[in-house]
């Protein structure tokens, strides 16, 4: 299984890879909304872990362009926010 991490702090995003990779499966990430969107629409994962607070480009306009785009591929969306509303 193909994951894409897509997470701006890095100590964060490298431990998911840590974990994730210690489980079998195959982890690229991206630190910012543009990388991680040009990623997903390069290669095809199984799964988009996907952080709400990124710099360049917000986790819910990525996952809304990627699916304008036409990639269905799942999101876990990930925030250190209390709410939605939490700005």
């Amino acid at each position: 299984m193909r994951v894409l991490v897509i997470e701006d702090e890095r100590e964060l995003a490298h431990l998911i890879r840590r974990g994730l990779t210690e489980e079998g499966y195959a982890v690229d990430v991206a630190y910012d909304g543009e990388e991680g969107e040009s990623f997903a629409e390069s290669a095809p994962y199984d799964l988009i872990i996907l952080d709400v607070v990124l710099p360049r480009k917000d986790g819910f306009h990525v996952c809304s362009s990627l699916r304008k785009k036409g990639v269905n591929t799942r999101v876990l969306m990930l925030t250190g926010r209390d709410s939605v509303a939490d700005q």
